[in-house]
């Protein structure tokens, strides 16, 4: 339905027939969200493979860009890490309305890299 997949040909009764080129294209696309590509990335190495007109080079800098984007997302997570279970530590899990989690969440957006806390 997101036009990643060629429309398979159909039997005189209307039914689908795939073809093992349609299954390695939906192994190829599973595997790629596997690895946290976007549709949209998906469909340009589709498009390159397709054109056949590809270089290992071209895919290459997709994939580091690729790689890039994953490791600036497990640099986030890991700074969420960090302050979640420092600030969960602290809590003391009473029965009293005072909560560590609750005063970090109320205290505004915090910029990890100039360390300021903004209003939203």
């Amino acid at each position: 339905s997101v036009g990643l997949m060629p429309d398979p040909p159909r039997t005189a009764s209307g039914h689908r027939r795939y073809g093992p080129a349609h299954v390695e294209r939906l192994n190829f696309v599973m595997r790629a969200r596997d690895l946290g590509f976007t549709m949209e990335e998906i469909r340009g190495l589709l498009s390159m493979v397709d054109r056949g007109s590809h270089t290992c080079a071209e895919v290459e800098r997709r994939g580091r860009h690729h790689l890039d984007v994953v490791r600036a997302k497990i640099r986030d997570l890991q700074q969420i890490e960090t302050v979640l279970a420092g600030t969960i530590a602290r809590c003391t899990g009473s029965d009293t309305p005072d909560c560590p989690l609750l005063e970090v969440l109320s205290e505004g957006h915090r910029d990890p890299m100039a360390g300021e806390i903004t209003a939203k």
